[in-house]
């Protein structure tokens, strides 16, 4: 008699391996760090340092793509020496000693340097966290895993904003004491790594301890579709700076601002764990590309937008998209690369998400200044609309 035939694999939240949840915590509390900074700091940019909008997309790009080119050397590394956690606690330790430096920046210059340092820190960990989610989550729970791990980090991009916005009501506006205090959930987030993230016993080894063009031909042609989907998509997705920019210019006052990250950000949290684990039992292509069209919709909302009601209906947009597309496209990373290049894998999809998202910055930064903000966002649809000809095609 022949046996039974296995059960189906089980999935939901209980069955997620306790070092991807300590992950998340992870990402939580450095998120929460981070946007008491970022949901302030364009405006803190502006109306504080004197510099315009161009200014803002240059600093926020070279930002963005100092980490994205940073991550496919920590990636590649932690590939060779096959350990992820050593990584991931100094990218995580860096990030959390730059918080002062923002409280003390008398000019511009010490704003980049701070930032650079952040970013810098936030490329040293990204590849290697993710590896390390990857080799923690078995297959069938990997969408589930990614989208967990985004919206933990997401929820902290809802409750850093509420603290900025908390604090800037009851202390008169003052930016610099909202930077003192990211300090102390950026510390909490180091402690969780030190005494609770676990590594595999072991996990693949890749040979040789620099990255060569042989290794960057061993990733398969799939690997590299999601890589330039992806940034045909980050040029439609540029700096969240200007989403608060667009919220200031419809008159929102500088103290309540950070809410729309957190309007954007409950949104991404909210929709992040339910698509991945969908994306786990339907496929995960349907599912981005319904993503792509509600950024091609965000965009469209946005240009158009001349009250604050209308800037939160796209910025909510914004949060599905980010929602429906991020952790899948992780997740699509960790199902095309070979299991010991994982670290370089994601290390290469960041270095070149990070490249087009500086583009994108200074070229929103650019139509802003000369232009105004409908064609910046007018612009952005159009890129969005490209990658979803490309998925189409792809």
């Amino acid at each position: 008699m022949p046996p039974a035939p296995a059960a189906p694999p089980q999935g939901g939240l209980g069955a997620i391996p306790r070092g991807v949840w300590a992950l998340g915590l992870v990402s939580l509390l450095m998120d929460s760090s981070s946007e008491m900074i970022h949901g302030l700091l364009p405006v803190f940019l502006t109306t504080v340092l004197g510099v315009d909008a161009l200014a803002v997309g240059v600093i926020e790009g070279i930002a963005e793509a100092t980490a994205a080119i940073t991550k496919v050397f920590s990636g590649t590394i932690s590939d060779w020496v096959a350990r992820r956690k050593p990584l991931v606690l100094f990218g995580y330790g860096l990030s959390a000693l730059t918080k002062p430096l923002f409280a003390l920046a008398p000019t511009v210059g010490w704003v980049v340097g701070a930032r650079f340092v952040d970013r810098l820190g936030k490329g040293v960990r990204g590849a290697p966290r993710d590896a390390l989610v990857a080799d923690l989550s078995p297959p069938h729970l990997r969408g589930a895993a990614f989208g967990l791990r985004q919206s933990l980090d997401t929820v902290g991009a809802v409750l850093g904003p509420l603290i900025a916005v908390a604090v800037m009501a009851f202390s008169a506006a003052d930016f610099r004491l909202v930077f003192w205090l990211s300090a102390v959930p950026a510390a909490l987030a180091v402690l969780v790594i030190v005494a609770v993230v676990r590594e595999p016993a072991a996990h693949s080894r890749r040979p040789g301890g620099r990255l060569t063009w042989n290794d960057v031909r061993r990733f398969p042609g799939a690997y590299w579709a999601v890589v330039g989907v992806a940034m045909l998509m980050t040029l439609a997705r540029f700096s969240e700076g200007f989403l608060l920019l667009k919220a200031q210019a419809t008159g929102l006052a500088a103290t309540w601002v950070p809410l729309v990250l957190v309007a954007m950000n409950v949104v991404y949290a909210g929709s992040s764990y339910p698509v991945g684990r969908l994306s786990d039992r339907v496929g995960r292509r349907g599912l981005l590309l319904g993503g792509f069209a509600v950024l091609i919709l965000s965009d469209l909302v946005l240009a158009v937008a001349g009250n604050i009601w209308q800037v939160l209906a796209g910025v909510v947009l914004w949060g599905l998209h980010m929602g429906m597309t991020q952790g899948l496209l992780a997740s699509l990373v960790a199902d095309t690369a070979p299991a010991e290049m994982r670290g370089t894998a994601f290390g290469m999809f960041n270095l070149l998400a990070g490249g087009a998202l500086l583009l994108a910055s200074v070229i929103a930064g650019w139509l802003w200044t000369t232009l105004g903000p409908a064609a910046t966002f007018e612009a952005a649809a159009a890129f969005a609309a490209a990658a979803l000809v490309g998925l189409l095609l792809r």
